[in-house]
């Protein structure tokens, strides 16, 4: 019989991230710290709207680019919160998730062969998704001494005649690392003088502690370079109801629009009517949350002090990056032993690129009661070693 499958598709590497989290779910009285997900509920105003949508029986098709109506409130948002202008006729596509928007931008602007610099350790679908585009992914290894930010040096060196794209994962999943105003326009300088392109994703543009996230869009002459990928699962706390949206120039969000319309139709109506109750009136509860965020992201940093376990920190998304190269362990062995000896769930650095070596993935969107518990636990872990 013929091989049913594409030598494409088995090629990619599973994700790293499932591994442990198959295993936590079988294992009483195990703590996981590896989940991407707030732990906040869906504030009660969006759910509200969300329900009153299906009370009132709006459950047909939107149009393919999604509500008219969502996309002027988030046009309005992002000139009002990162000072960067889309038209919400011609500029934004609503999408099934922010992976949709990283997936149809990257399916749209992709030739064979087409080079995309991607920074890492970074989000586990960008290299997927750029091979399944037929391009080719180039990595940078960011490193822990510049904070894991990218620097135009290390982006000049990384740009060939076949680079066209630029990823931007910042606030970085999974370091916490930001990049200033600065550095972006030290970034944006390369771009202009290669010709190229960027794609920023920004679903971690809410949670930044102690400064404002900076959108390279809003830089000069950078709107036209640049495609930014949201939405509300991180900063809503609306991971469930999958939805999110890609800003860009005219010319590429009409094409990103088409493969969304042929592969997708639209994201879920109810939904896209929730979210509107969201960016409209969403501000406050972002402010809750990352109060709460920064409260646990201050006991991490500290109990790690403590410890004596190095850790960048981070200010941004909710996650921390400790190094534990000093125990003497690969990171998928030291999560392992810490999973079956002490019942604590991370995710080993190497799940987010081969730099991430020596390093681990700690989630702090779990109550403090959560995260003490799961602290000393891995305290008496490493006790063994010292």
């Amino acid at each position: 019989m013929r091989d049913p499958l594409s030598k494409k598709v088995i090629d990619i590497k599973p994700s790293g991230i499932r591994k442990f989290f198959d295993v936590v779910s079988e294992m009483p009285d195990a703590i996981s710290l590896g989940v991407g997900e707030p732990d906040f509920d869906t504030p009660w105003h969006i759910r509200d709207e969300g329900i009153y949508a299906l009370e009132k029986g709006k459950t047909f098709y939107t149009s393919n680019a999604g509500l008219m109506e969502l996309r002027k409130e988030i046009c309005k948002y992002y000139t009002r919160k990162f000072q960067a202008t889309y038209d919400p006729v011609h500029e934004c596509v609503i999408t099934v998730g922010g992976s949709e928007g990283i997936d149809i931008a990257l399916r749209a602007m992709l030739d064979p062969g087409d080079e995309v610099i991607i920074p890492e350790p970074c989000y586990v679908s960008y290299v997927p998704c750029v091979e399944l585009a037929d391009g080719v992914p180039v990595i940078i290894q960011l490193k822990a001494e510049n904070e894991f930010r990218l620097t135009a040096e290390e982006l000049e060196a990384a740009i060939t005649d076949k680079t066209k794209i630029v990823i931007l994962p910042f606030p970085n999943n999974p370091t916490g690392a930001i990049m200033t105003r600065a550095d972006l326009e030290k970034i944006a300088e390369v771009i202009r003088k290669h010709d190229l392109y960027v794609m920023s994703d920004e679903i971690y543009a809410e949670l930044t502690y102690g400064q404002k996230h900076v959108s390279i869009a809003s830089l000069p002459d950078m709107h036209d370079r640049t495609i930014v990928i949201n939405g509300f699962s991180k900063a809503y706390a609306m991971t469930g109801w999958r939805l999110g949206y890609a800003l860009a120039p005219r010319i590429i969000c009409e094409q990103m629009t088409k493969i969304h319309q042929f592969a997708i139709m639209c994201a879920p109506t109810n939904s896209q009517y929730a979210a509107v109750d969201a960016v409209r009136y969403g501000d406050k509860d972002i402010e809750k949350m990352v109060r709460a965020y920064d409260q646990r992201r201050h006991f991490l940093m500290q109990t790690f002090q403590e410890m004596g376990i190095e850790c960048f920190e981070p200010f941004g998304a909710f996650y921390v990056f400790p190094c534990i190269k000093k125990y003497g362990m690969k990171s998928e062995e030291f999560a392992e032993k810490l999973l079956y000896q002490e019942k604590v769930a991370v995710v080993p650095g190497t799940a987010f690129g081969d730099c991430g070596e020596g390093y681990l993935r700690i989630s702090y969107a779990y109550s403090i009661e959560e995260l003490k518990e799961a602290l000393g636990r891995i305290k008496h872990f490493i006790a063994q070693f010292e």
